[in-house]
């Protein structure tokens, strides 16, 4: 319950700066972040499958990590398998080992990056779309869905994009649109409880972007300091 609270209060926060103090979790403490940040964090899963893009949940993970740090543990970032937890192997050879399976009660977001979309037979998102267990509770799930770049055709697979706003990589959005999804051309599509960026370096602007949702402006500013990065684009809002 406090998960679905905590979500459609951020969702009706357009225009305002956002960010937990704002929904009343808790006073700032000397240090600018919430009383409660480490007791209740923003509890962010980056799901990780044979044939993810290294850049597309790298970004989101350093983003995350970063905020984490400066805001004294109110977001905490877990990279987690769509099943068991295992080794990883990305588009460009890189193993990763992942030590959690995903669990979707124990999340209020989800990422789902992207990768290998352009060929339907080798790993990828390709293969999560052939899940139906995995497109089933994907639907199932009372989380925030976020899509870096071609993530989000797994999060139009299970029907999270039908008559909804959002974007993906530039190859994938005649597919997008022809599942029903109002396919917007900016960088980063916040669309309520869905979120979803453009190409492969999108997930670094999707991440700032949720980082200053939640937690507010200022800490986004701070973490983009730290990585002598300038957002791109435009974050589009419904």
């Amino acid at each position: 319950m406090r998960r679905r609270v905590f979500l459609r209060a951020s969702a009706l926060s357009a225009g305002t700066a956002t960010g937990l103090g704002a929904l009343a979790v808790g006073a700032p403490t000397a240090a600018g972040a919430p009383a409660e940040a480490s007791a209740h964090p923003l509890r962010v899963q980056v799901l990780m499958f044979d044939g993810v893009e290294e850049q597309d949940f790298t970004a989101p993970v350093e983003v995350l990590g970063l905020a984490g740090r400066a805001s004294g543990g109110a977001v905490t970032a877990t990279l987690v398998t769509t099943g068991r937890p295992g080794t990883v192997t990305c588009a460009y050879g890189t193993r990763v080992e992942v030590a959690t399976g995903w669990s979707p009660r124990a999340a209020d977001v989800l990422v789902v990056p992207g990768g290998g979309y352009a060929d339907p037979a080798g790993p990828g998102v390709r293969q999560l779309i052939a899940d139906r267990d995995f497109l089933r509770r994907l639907a199932a799930s009372a989380v925030l869905h976020v899509g870096i770049c071609t993530g989000t055709m797994a999060l139009s697979a299970a029907g999270l994009t039908r008559g909804r706003h959002a974007t993906t990589h530039a190859s994938a959005k005649a597919d997008l649109a022809a599942q029903g999804a109002t396919v917007v051309n900016a960088r980063v599509v916040d669309d309520g409880d869905l979120v979803t960026g453009g190409g492969i370096t999108s997930g670094l602007d999707v991440s700032l972007w949720l980082v200053e949702r939640f937690l507010g402006a200022q800490l986004a500013q701070r973490v983009e300091t730290v990585l002598e990065y300038e957002r791109r684009g435009t974050v589009w809002r419904a």
